[in-house]
């Protein structure tokens, strides 16, 4: 068995893993304003309630620039304190397993290629949609990290008068629209004209988002998590419609396109990386 830890600057989820399976989970809201040691106390001590003598290492997904080789965090979002944090040390001084850190969204596209939807491919993109953009690859059976995880910050690239992270996240509803991504969806849902037309809007823009993703990885799959998965089909006809102008349309038809039902993907995915 693993431990698997999904970190965000919201909640600390640490999840007790067996394969498929997440065997107990212990949430508890993160005290992201608060020192480094005190994130990091409450971190062990979550930890400390999952540990047993089958446990054989621990994975660690961190929204932030990773050293995954030396296991170092740097500057993670929604946490100000940790700047330069040595995770992995720490956490081998403390339990004595093996740990593993990395990107979150890596930790995402690790579960779902290995337990979800991408099981069975080869060249796979895991996408988060959220308050952000992230991104996870597989490429040839193997999660490709770049240098200091840096790539597959697909968000990051430039899009309008933005980049796509503001076009294709929750900030598109917030900043954009005036209202939040779960409002629009239920007055969507509810048959308002006003909301359904945003989320074509939205459509539109996710359908340009997986043009960059086609063109720079061709993959076999790309697997959408995140708060913004569940409104798939709010957007899913306005993003094909964008898509049937992408100049290679075999490599739309092989490209698989689909919300993750998975889960605890994150979670799954972080103990995978051990």
């Amino acid at each position: 068995m693993k431990i698997g830890i999904d970190l965000g600057g919201t909640n600390m989820r640490v999840g007790l893993t067996d394969g498929a399976s997440l065997v107990k989970s212990v949430i508890e809201p993160c005290p992201a304003k608060e020192a480094e040691d005190v994130v990091l106390s409450q971190l062990k001590r979550q930890i400390t309630q999952l540990m047993c003598p089958e446990v054989t290492g621990i994975g660690v997904g961190v929204p932030s620039v990773v050293d995954h080789q030396q296991g170092i965090v740097y500057n993670v979002a929604n946490i100000p304190s940790w700047q330069e944090v040595h995770l992995k040390a720490i956490l081998e001084k403390e339990f004595g397993v093996p740990v593993a850190v990395n990107n979150d969204a890596n930790s995402f596209a690790l579960g779902v290629w290995r337990y979800g939807e991408g099981q069975g491919t080869s060249d796979m993109v895991g996408l988060t949609m959220g308050t952000g953009i992230g991104a996870g690859i597989i490429i040839g059976g193997r999660l490709y990290n770049g240098v200091n995880t840096g790539a597959g910050e697909i968000g990051s690239l430039p899009y309008k008068d933005a980049d796509y992270e503001f076009y294709c996240s929750s900030r598109f509803f917030s900043q954009l629209h005036g209202d939040t991504g779960a409002n629009f969806g239920k007055r969507a849902q509810a048959g308002d004209p006003q909301a359904q037309a945003v989320w074509q809007e939205f459509g539109h823009n996710v359908g340009e988002l997986m043009k960059a993703v086609l063109f720079t990885y061709a993959p076999e799959a790309i697997i959408i998590g995140g708060g913004i998965a569940s409104a798939f089909p709010l957007f899913e006809t306005a993003m094909r419609e964008t898509l049937a102008s992408f100049p290679y349309p075999k490599n739309v038809e092989a490209t698989r396109i689909t919300p993750s039902t998975l889960s605890n993907a994150a979670i799954l995915g972080a103990g995978e990386l051990i």
